[in-house]
């Protein structure tokens, strides 16, 4: 290909637009270009590079056991309701397009496809001895994103890699969940990324275990924690510690009940710690929350956590998933203006305990009459802790759980956070990393074949669910992640498997003809030898010609210059910047010997 034939369009200056050092990139070298917000055009070089990612996925696919399908974008709703998430990716804030044909009939465009692959399963897997099965396909995807940003990172439209497998047992599902492990590995190593799997939450898709892989970049949006001793990663979403040991209250009770402490005007932990001379952890907070669930209803919630730590909305979701038996669309602080919605009385807000009295809820105009409460065990655990008084401008101090009729039941509700150690080995501790999520893999069990009765017959002759497993990998994302991970000052150093051309060739004067006959001889050659090179045959100043060859991040660049006539070349290495001046016989010889090793 010849650069003058390319359309490459590149920019100088940074993109407005663009937040981070990958998107810039991208955008300056004429990798892709807006078109609305969170949506982009794949320009010929991105789609060259898409197509090489494309072909490892596919490749390490097929060689797990794939086999490649093609599914619907546009779902029947049906389909959606039956399995119980229409509401939830349709409704408030949800991230599902979805439409109404001329007969009126409401479709979603697919976000993911666990409803339309297992409907399809259940009408053609019929047996066991069919069975497993592993699916997937390549295809764009939709998600209408409340805030599309930094690219192709968070789109609301993007090219995604998604496999579906069927098993007639748990055991069997586990086996290809484990290879479909070790086929991801080998896509993102042969994609040049270091990617870290970690332990993650299943999230909307559900399921019993989950596992994401992450590219580790500073501008990832994900926090991932790793043990020091190398044992243990996961998204903080999932990740669990030993949380540090509470501050213990020396002070002796001056009674059997708990003191009545004014607390002014010191609704915060910090005002509260400050004025009264105590740490944090000695402390029990109490939230207010509002969970909205599947079925559209709301549940108060009454939650209690150590004074020192941190809620974790996503473990929150789950806690109360289990106990309301339903999906948790999301959970926020009650407000005043909710309480006056629902003709409440105003409560106490930051003076909450954790015996705050059911009885305020009676007059609840929609909401369940009694909070579902929940604790921390970082607060369970607590001997002797300090509290609010559930008025006012007041606190309690030495409070003891059987004051309150016992602790709750203990969950675990908070962020782990770098530094804490580790479970599975108390000297090891955590660090803290940004990271990119470039592929998830879920073991769902029996979740949607349940829901969709998609059932086989097993070997008693009885009908029952499939076990299921889904595997994803944002193809679109990860080319991007590998910019993210690759680059310098100057531009992308794409890795050699992933780049959009293995070679460039550059003649610094297009109008000298040694030089011209040089570069297309190269060129030439290095066709012949099957080599995916780029010739810049432009009529352009050689300084614009580099540059540009740096920032579009070819891996290796043979220069055409001066030293022609002596048949001498430059040899550059981009992911080092590196140069020798060779014969061009040899330039050839060495750059083969790379490619091709």
């Amino acid at each position: 290909m010849r650069v003058s034939r390319l359309m490459l369009v590149t920019l100088r200056d940074v993109p407005a637009e663009a937040e981070i050092t990958s998107h810039q990139l991208l955008l300056r070298g004429g990798f892709i270009r807006r078109v609305g917000s969170g949506i982009y055009a794949y320009l010929p070089l991105m789609w060259k590079v898409l197509q090489r990612i494309t072909s490892i996925v596919r490749e390490e696919m097929n060689r797990a056991g794939g086999l490649e399908t093609l599914l619907p974008q546009l779902h029947p709703s049906e389909l959606w309701k039956r399995s119980g998430r229409w509401q939830g990716y349709t409704a408030g804030e949800g991230i599902m397009f979805h439409l109404e044909d001329r007969q009126g009939r409401e479709l979603g465009l697919g976000p993911t496809h666990e409803e339309v692959i297992t409907t399809l399963a259940g009408e053609m897997l019929r047996s066991y001895r069919q069975l497993p099965v592993n699916l997937y396909q390549i295809q764009t995807k939709f998600r209408d994103e409340i805030r599309p940003r930094f690219g192709l990172m968070r789109g609301r439209e993007f090219i995604m890699k998604d496999a579906y497998s069927f098993h007639a047992d748990e055991a069997d599902l586990q086996a290809t969940y484990a290879e479909m492990d070790q086929a991801y590995r080998r896509v993102f190593q042969r994609c040049g990324l270091e990617a870290v799997p970690v332990d993650a939450d299943s999230g909307a898709i559900g399921g019993a275990a989950s596992q994401e892989f992450m590219v580790t970049a500073e501008a990832g949006e994900d926090l991932i924690l790793i043990s020091d001793d190398g044992h243990y990663a996961a998204n903080q979403e999932k990740a669990v510690s030993r949380a540090s040991d509470a501050v213990a209250i020396d002070a002796a009770p001056q009674s059997d009940a708990p003191s009545i402490v004014a607390t002014p005007g010191q609704a915060s932990i910090n005002a509260v710690c400050a004025s009264q001379g105590w740490h944090p952890s000695q402390l029990v907070k109490v939230l207010l929350l509002i969970a909205r669930l599947e079925d559209g209803s709301d549940q108060p919630l009454l939650v209690t956590l150590r004074g020192d730590q941190e809620l974790n909305p996503v473990k929150l979701a789950n806690a109360v998933s289990r106990r309301v038996e339903q999906g948790v669309l999301d959970c926020r602080p009650i407000t005043a203006e909710d309480l006056g919605r629902q003709g409440v009385d105003a409560l106490p807000l930051g003076y909450i305990g954790p015996d705050l009295d059911d009885g305020l809820l009676a007059r609840a105009s929609s909401w369940p009459q009694r909070f579902l409460r929940l604790a921390d065990s970082t607060a369970t655990d607590l001997d002797w802790f300090h509290c609010g008084a559930n008025a006012m401008d007041q606190h309690r101090s030495h409070c003891r759980w059987s004051d309150f009729g016992g602790a709750p039941e203990a969950d675990d509700l908070r962020n782990a956070r770098a530094g804490e150690r580790c479970l599975h080995n108390p000297s090891a501790t955590l660090q803290e990393k940004r990271g990119i999520e470039v592929g998830h893999i879920f073991q769902l069990g029996r979740k949607y074949s349940q829901a969709l009765d998609a059932c086989f017959t097993n070997e008693n002759g009885r009908d029952e669910p499939f076990w299921m497993g889904c595997y994803g990998i944002g193809v679109s994302r990860l080319a991007q992640a590998a910019v993210e991970q690759h680059h310098d000052e100057a531009g992308i150093c794409w890795p050699a498997a992933i780049a959009p051309f293995e070679a460039i060739v550059v003649i610094a004067n297009i109008q000298d003809d040694t030089q011209t006959q040089l570069g297309e001889a190269l060129y030439a050659s290095l066709q012949q030898a099957n080599v995916d090179v780029l010739l810049d045959d432009r009529k352009e100043r050689a300084g614009v010609k580099f540059k540009d060859a740096d920032l579009i991040g070819i891996p290796w660049r043979i220069v055409i210059g001066r030293d022609a006539a002596e048949g001498l070349v430059e040899l550059v290495r981009r992911s080092d910047r590196s140069v020798e001046k060779l014969p061009h016989a040899i330039a050839i010889e060495k750059l083969l010997s790379s490619l091709r090793p």
